[in-house]
């Protein structure tokens, strides 16, 4: 782990939906990597959140919460005035936040829904960007993770369509930050998951549906959070330098 380490010790990390899953999974990866503070978004689970910090402060790093409703753009200028000087000091920024909040058809997607995920998965991911970025241009050096998803290579499932348009601007961001940032030594990279064995597909998904995926998937299994957070990890290290611009597809073979 030293080498992963290098680039990630003594850092200030921002995680957005960090209150569980991926995004708390990762929260505490990038403390046991080295980084000095952790700052843990959560949008209405205080409790989670709570023991996401605890976990991060076991494992060596600082933990602040940071609240803030991301699926409303009222919410989006809100968390980014509430970051405010904190902004200055990120050096690591992952945009976890996100959620499919319920499925819908075609003909069932309100117009208060499609903002609401748009909002959440990529809006939200495009101005907390907007407000950390330039500070680390002014540095020469950051690294920004998108969390996409499969769904943005496959369109999703029943009622996840729009979900997955916005996952695919995920991916559209990833690309088009780096092109943007890398002359100024800013990393901009994404990572995709594939079925995760986790609260998201507890709540969308039922077991049928995830038994389906794992016959599907050459290895046999559903991703965990850590198999995603610890990619995030390796995308946020030296180790990963050169880099730049990618979506990592991770997802046990179920897309090739």
């Amino acid at each position: 782990m030293v080498a992963m380490q290098t680039g990630i010790s003594g850092r200030t990390a921002l995680v957005t939906g960090a209150s569980r899953g991926i995004g708390a999974a990762t929260a505490v990866a990038l403390a046991r990597a080295g980084c000095a503070k952790v700052l843990v978004h959560y949008a209405s689970s205080a409790e989670a959140a709570g023991q996401t910090a605890r976990r991060v402060r076991e494992a060596g790093a600082e933990a602040e919460l940071l609240c803030g409703d991301l699926s409303t753009e009222a919410g989006i200028r809100e968390f980014v005035q509430a970051l405010g000087e904190r902004a200055r000091a990120v050096d690591i920024l992952v945009n976890n936040a996100g959620s499919l909040l319920q499925r819908a058809r075609l003909t069932e997607m309100t117009y208060d829904l499609y903002n609401r995920v748009m909002d959440l998965n990529a809006k939200s991911a495009w101005f907390i960007t907007q407000a950390v970025a330039p500070h680390m241009a002014a540095r020469g050096h950051g690294v920004i993770v998108h969390v996409s998803s499969i769904a943005a290579r496959t369109g999703g499932g029943v009622g996840a369509t729009v979900y997955a348009a916005a996952k695919a601007a995920v991916s559209a961001f990833a690309k088009g930050m780096a092109r943007e940032l890398a002359p100024c030594g800013v990393r901009v990279n994404a990572v995709s998951p594939g079925t995760v064995d986790n609260d998201f597909h507890a709540r969308f998904s039922t077991r049928e549906m995830l038994e389906a995926v794992i016959r599907q998937t050459p290895q046999g299994r559903l991703s965990t959070n850590e198999d995603i957070a610890d990619v995030i990890v390796f995308l946020c290290s030296d180790a990963a330098r050169n880099v730049i611009g990618q979506t990592i597809e991770v997802n046990g073979g179920m897309y090739m």
